[in-house]
């Protein structure tokens, strides 16, 4: 049985209890609920509220565009993601969980992106992709306010929102497996592949 870190909130957990019903032999262990385990064999980094200042690598001139922050999850994560990333364990990272992987690795984050916010859990934006990005999807469903600005160190970007150019999809360079989207590839099915892809690379990875 392989055992994938992650911290998901309740409202989110349904969507992901019914993806992760597609691979009985993965377990997911939410933080939220109960002790994650300390050396897991792959990191998921969900969606959420936005990151608390004291986690942030740049000037907030209005601290009001930060959104509900959760200390504990912020400690939670930029504590176990460096070691994840240290020990080259997979890493997928949707929305909050991708701004989360660019600050940790000293990135900026564009703090209000309007009109982002209020798109629906349904409605579709156009990505445009660049050459070679692997596991793509012509349409996404985003839905956020905040978006990676200044790149972290090894973040690469792979694909981006085709009207406005905000950044919905990045890698992370010369690192076995480490995904980012901006978007929620666990409220549809058409998103399964990246799943199946992070979901391999945990399979193989080793104690």
């Amino acid at each position: 049985m392989k055992h994938i870190a992650t911290w998901i909130e309740p409202d989110a957990w349904p969507f992901f209890e019914t993806v992760f019903a597609n691979y009985p032999d993965v377990l997911l262990w939410n933080a939220r609920t109960g002790m994650a385990p300390e050396q897991p064999h792959g990191l998921l980094l969900s969606g959420g509220t936005d990151i608390g200042l004291e986690w942030l690598r740049q000037p907030v001139p209005d601290p009001s565009l930060i959104r509900e922050p959760v200390a504990e999850r912020d400690a939670w994560e930029f504590y176990f993601l460096p070691r994840a990333l240290s020990r080259r364990l997979p890493v997928f990272a949707i929305c909050r969980g991708m701004q989360v992987l660019n600050v940790a690795l000293g990135g900026t984050l564009h703090l209000d992106i309007p009109g982002h916010a209020d798109f629906r859990h349904d409605n579709v934006q156009p990505l445009a992709y660049t050459n070679g990005a692997e596991l793509q999807i012509p349409k996404v469903n985003s839905s956020h306010h905040q978006a990676l600005d200044q790149l972290g160190q090894g973040v690469e970007i792979t694909a981006r929102h085709a009207e406005d150019g905000i950044v919905e999809q990045v890698h992370l360079r010369d690192y076995p497996f480490g995904l980012g989207v901006q978007y929620h590839p666990e409220r549809h099915v058409l998103y399964r592949p990246l799943f199946d892809a992070f979901i391999d690379a945990v399979r193989h990875q080793k104690p």
